[in-house]
């Protein structure tokens, strides 16, 4: 079958194959590679552990760019390599091993003249194959052969062969498999040995930074972020990007074009459905378009969404074959993002008005298979919002609403839902949406609706759904959010016993999977206690919500819980506690990605609180502007209440006394007034009145809070003892005295006014001794106010020798109060992500690239940003720069 040739360097051999046909030599040459080929040294370098490896599999979809790869990388080898690419016509045995062995003499090779090609194309010798292993393993440096496209070779027979030879070859041979489909070797025996090197379809996609370069290469220089869109959009799939390439290229605005192409009527989807779909059955069609609705899918998913019971083998044949469906692990399979997206173009066309049906049978399956998630989605992408609203109750996920990671999705899905959707259901998803927007009288209507609604809904003791029990203790949730709203402790308590109750009822197991229920519940109750005064019970309920389990479903609860005890704490006076408390209150949010809750900022308020007795003013404001909250804080009376007082304190801190009195109202309307609330703003107003010499109506101001209020005895007496009856004044002291512990910021001003009254008798020496005695106390909390609102005769004291080195530093400069702002430290130390941005920040990227280049969204780096300006106390980019090289953090 071979035919001599002569030529002037000697007698060549010129083969043809066992059909007498002359072998085509394009197979046996790498394809060129185009002007616009990226090189990607990463993969590169990884396809250089392939001269240590017998075997080699370079697996990906179709575009996924592995020949293209493996040709670049051939090209650099510093030896030949027998390069062939396979075709379905070699299925047969012999017309493979013609083409092997073809392909090893071509790339220079020597074979003995015993190891010929096979005469017949069915089948080939065993001792042939045995030849050319021993031949192959005597060699001192390795061939190196690459099987292109091997997934065109399908015959086992063939499979076995080419494991006999490459096992008794040795280190003699190197195997490199381009492939769209696991190869039948036994690749896992060759991993376990780590004589396996692998690159798959993870790998093979384009990074953000890659796509940038291989853009540029089509001429197109894009920002950042919508390269790293694009990338997201495509997977990072090659052919992907460089049709979206070629195309924008095309387009008056590449960027527009790329940010808002139709997958569905592209160059890109003409390749998919071209290489994936159209190559497939009827059945297979059918199929992958009815799961291209599916986030994730498994085969009995895919079986009630096709009628069928045929998807376990569709699925895992298109899973083998890379055709763009991906293994989650446990039979769960996901299409390519882009895929999926064509898919559901096509559908829309082929059967149109079949996918809110579809929807609808995905969301009936997942409901029965505890996806409540993945049920509410699909449930409201078919417009069944009853259905959607019931699953939603029903769950007990009602919570999610107000707290959580799918808060501002869960809100989102719910704005949809149209006013024709009536049920109990319905209106309680209503009821939460009002609620959670401050609308304290449409949001009760309409939970009184649903209430009556359920009352009449009797549960069926037979079955274990838990319906109406669930949609009942939701109501009870939504209860005692609007008693907190109201400022109604009996409300709220019989909120909290009907919930109790009705806990019997509901499933343990439903109860588990939701413990943002009975942590948001905890925190309703005690925030109203909170508000009427009762801070031991209110402490009682917040640290049991505070304690609550949960990750990230609990996080925002368990940071408002938290604000609220250190509000507690910074009314009693305890402003260190209040301020451990208030910083750990974002800890946990900020670790789940949860900054900047939209609901009550109490910590960043009670920080501001602080802040204000400590005189650092523009600290303060930062924090208090930060601490802006919602609709629904603004319409909460604890919070809108305590930024009303810190607004209040901070502007009599600056001196505008008019503008304090002003503000001191929140104008929240409550079922019952507040007494701390009353006594705060009588203390604001009593101020005001000390400051403009006013002493009998700021004494008259106090005669209408309740004598058990500390802070307002102290307040009192300064008030007294300026009215010039030191006497009253003392007594008011002891009466504080013998009423029990306060905190620092009440005792330091209550000693204050001691060492006033005594230097006013003429006893300078306990005078002295009394402000010693305020200054060790207020050094440990950093409390500056109660000293700069003493008054002027305080800072002879504070000169004097004793007295000096205990203001030195903190308080004073030289002999003279230290009446500037301190330089604010920082309140916590930046993680290394938030250093990351910080860097990224000082190089003066953009929010868009500084997304880009950590790879996380523009939203998660919005959040770090606000971290970062609250932990250096500024507003603005180029302050936390500079605060961030003042503190030697850049």
């Amino acid at each position: 079958m071979a035919g001599i040739e002569e030529s002037g360097q000697g007698s060549t051999v010129a083969w043809v194959d066992p059909m007498g046909d002359p072998f085509l030599r394009t197979r046996f040459a790498p394809p060129a590679r185009p002007v616009t080929f990226l090189r990607r040294e990463r993969l590169v370098e990884h396809l250089d552990q392939a001269l240590l490896t017998p075997l080699t599999v370079v697996n990906g979809a179709a575009g996924a760019g592995k020949t293209l790869l493996v040709a670049e990388w051939v090209t650099g080898l510093a030896q030949p390599v027998a390069w062939f690419t396979a075709d379905t016509a070699d299925q047969q045995p012999g017309m493979f091993w013609a083409y092997v062995l073809q392909a090893l003499r071509s790339s220079g090779v020597p074979l003995p003249g015993d190891i010929r090609c096979p005469a017949d194309a069915s089948r080939v010798d065993r001792t042939l194959l045995a030849r050319l292993a021993a031949e192959l393993s005597g060699r001192d440096r390795p061939a190196i052969v690459v099987l292109d496209e091997y997934d065109r070779v399908t015959a086992p027979e063939i499979a076995e062969q080419l494991e006999f030879v490459l096992h008794h070859a040795g280190p003699g041979m190197r195997l490199v498999l381009v492939t769209r489909t696991e190869p039948l070797l036994p690749v896992h025996r060759y991993r376990a040995a780590g004589d396996l090197t692998e690159i798959r379809n993870a790998e093979l996609a384009f990074t953000p930074e890659e796509a940038v370069l291989l853009l540029e290469l089509h001429g197109l220089r894009l920002p950042v972020h919508a390269v790293g869109a694009l990338v997201d959009r495509t997977g990072g799939w090659a052919a992907g990007l460089r049709l979206c390439a070629l195309a924008a290229r095309e387009s008056p605005d590449p960027e527009r074009y790329l940010k808002e192409f139709e997958a569905g009527r592209s160059t890109v989807a003409d390749y998919l459905l071209a290489e994936v779909l159209k190559r497939r059955t009827a059945e297979t069609q059918d199929l992958l378009l009815r799961v291209s609705i599916l986030e994730r899918l498994c085969p009995d998913l895919a079986n009630a969404l096709t009628r069928r019971t045929d998807a376990e083998p569709i699925l895992a044949e298109l899973h083998r074959e890379n055709a763009f469906v991906e293994d989650l692990g446990r039979s769960w399979y996901r299409l390519h993002p882009l895929f999926g997206e064509i898919l559901r173009a096509h559908l829309r066309e082929r059967c149109p008005g079949l996918e809110p049906e579809l929807h609808r049978r995905a969301a009936r399956w997942l409901l029965r298979s505890g996806f409540l998630p993945e049920t509410i989605a699909h449930g409201a992408a078919a417009g069944d919002w009853e259905f959607t609203a019931g699953a939603f109750v029903d769950g007990l996920a009602i919570g999610q609403l107000f707290t959580g990671l799918r808060r501002d999705e869960l809100a989102e899905l719910f704005s949809r839902m149209g006013s024709e959707a009536a049920s109990p259901a319905t209106d309680v998803v209503r009821a939460a949406r009002d609620l959670s927007q401050g609308d304290l009288d449409r949001g009760l209507a309409r939970l009184h609706h649903a209430g009556a609604s359920l009352a009449a809904d009797v549960p069926d003791a037979a079955t274990d759904v838990p319906g109406p029990a669930a949609a009942r203790l939701s109501c009870a949730l939504l209860e005692a959010l609007a008693a907190r709203l109201a400022g109604s402790p009996l409300q709220a308590e019989r909120a909290a016993e009907a919930a109790e109750e009705l806990r019997q009822a509901v499933p343990a197991h439903l109860l588990g999977q939701h413990p943002e229920l009975m942590a948001l519940l905890l925190t309703h109750l005690g925030s109203t206690r909170l508000w009427v005064g009762r801070f031991e019970d209110a402490r009682t309920a917040l640290s049991a919500a505070a304690g609550c389990p949960g990750g990230a479903s609990t996080a925002l609860v368990r940071e408002e819980s938290l604000g609220h005890l250190a509000l507690i704490d910074y009314l009693n006076g305890w402003h260190g506690r209040a301020e451990r408390k208030a910083l750990a209150a974002t800890t946990d949010s900020e670790r789940f990605g949860l900054c900047g809750s939209s609901g009550p900022d109490i910590g960043r308020m009670v920080l501001a609180a602080v802040a204000v007795d400590r005189n650092e003013l523009d600290h303060a404001q930062a924090l208090l502007d930060e601490a802006a909250g919602s609709r629904l804080s603004a319409r909460d009376p604890v919070p809108a209440t305590g930024r009303s007082l810190v607004t209040a304190r901070l502007l009599l801190a600056r001196g505008k006394t008019r503008a304090a009195l002003a503000a001191v109202d929140p104008t929240v309307s409550t079922e019952v007034t507040s007494p701390w609330a009353q006594a705060q703003a009588a203390l604001v107003a009593s101020a005001v009145h000390l400051a403009e010499g006013r002493p009998d109506a700021a004494a008259e101001v106090l005669r209408q809070v309740p004598d058990d209020h500390p802070a307002c005895a102290v307040e009192a007496a300064r008030a007294q003892l300026a009215a010039g009856r030191p006497a009253a004044a003392l007594d008011l002291l002891d009466r504080l005295r013998a009423e029990g512990p306060v905190g620092p910021a009440v005792t330091v001003r209550a000693t204050l006014t001691r060492a006033q009254a005594a230097l006013e008798a003429g006893d300078s020496a306990a005078a002295g001794k009394l402000v010693g005695q305020a200054l060790l106390e207020a050094r440990r909390e950093r409390l500056r106010r109660p000293f700069l609102e003493a008054g002027p005769w305080i800072r002879r004291l504070l000169g004097t020798a004793p007295l000096q080195p205990l203001a030195a530093g903190w308080l004073t400069t030289g002999d003279a109060l230290r009446l500037e702002t301190p330089v604010p430290l920082v309140v916590q130390e930046l993680s290394e992500r938030e250093r990351d941005v910080l860097r990224r920040l000082a190089q003066m990227m953009s929010t868009e690239e500084i997304a880009a280049d950590l790879c996380v969204s523009v939203n998660t780096v919005k959040t770090h940003l606000k971290s970062v300006y609250r932990k250096l106390a500024v507003n603005r980019r180029n302050e936390a720069v500079r605060r961030a090289r003042e503190l030697r953090l850049l």
